[in-house]
């Protein structure tokens, strides 16, 4: 156990045997929040793209939020993104465009998972210049039974604690647009929208700067 946030709920290092649970809470998550079972014709493509690539690249940063009933959310991070990101297009991707077909083009006559499928086969690893001061980024989903329980804080807080320890001078996170409850929380908890970013329309980044142990201290 790493962080034990009561009730049966706690933080603990994700390994090789939660890349399941990695794709399922993903799933479960993956419609700004809610479950998109219904959308998706893939289960594990979600994980496979958004998931588990930390657990394998980035052990250190990788949690499980477990409960009584198992495991209800994932904390996930990089402390530098730059690198994650060219990590996962040498050392992630290659295999997973083996694994799915490129849907074309056209999204008209995308189905399923297909706009998963064509992500895939056309990734967008740019970073932008906005992020600059935010090097580490982070990945937190909890379901519906991890919810209002102060897990989502305690968690962020651990991981912005972990990151500025390392040196790291700000972390990032990108929400959906539609996400109105995460965007809620992460200006709760003390991020900023980036409004200088020029993200495409799909892609909000919210912002926190790091203070490290010294800087704290002083």
């Amino acid at each position: 156990m790493t962080l034990d946030f009561g009730g049966g709920f706690f933080l603990r290092r994700a390994t090789t045997a939660d890349h399941a649970a990695l794709a399922m809470i993903c799933l479960k998550t993956g419609d700004a929040g809610k479950d998109a079972s219904g959308r998706e014709d893939d289960p594990e493509l979600l994980g496979l793209l958004y998931t588990i690539p930390y657990q394998v690249l980035e052990p250190e940063l990788a949690f499980i939020v477990d409960s009584p009933a198992g495991a209800a959310g994932y904390l996930l991070g990089a402390a530098d993104t730059g690198a994650f990101n060219a990590s996962v297009a040498s050392d992630w991707y290659p295999d997973l465009q083996r694994r799915v077909a490129d849907p074309g083009p056209d999204s008209s006559r995308w189905r399923g998972s297909d706009w998963a499928r064509h992500r895939v086969h056309h990734p967008d690893f740019a970073v932008p210049s906005a992020l600059t001061a935010y090097p580490s980024h982070g990945h937190i989903d909890l379901l519906p039974q991890a919810r209002g329980r102060g897990i989502g804080r305690r968690a962020m807080e651990f991981l912005g604690q972990r990151l500025a320890a390392s040196g790291s001078t700000g972390i990032h996170l990108e929400v959906m647009p539609e996400n109105d409850d995460a965007l809620r929380f992460y200006e709760a908890i003390g991020f900023d929208v980036l409004q200088d970013a020029d993200p495409p329309k799909h892609r909000i980044f919210v912002a926190k700067r790091l203070a490290h142990a010294a800087e704290a201290a002083g």
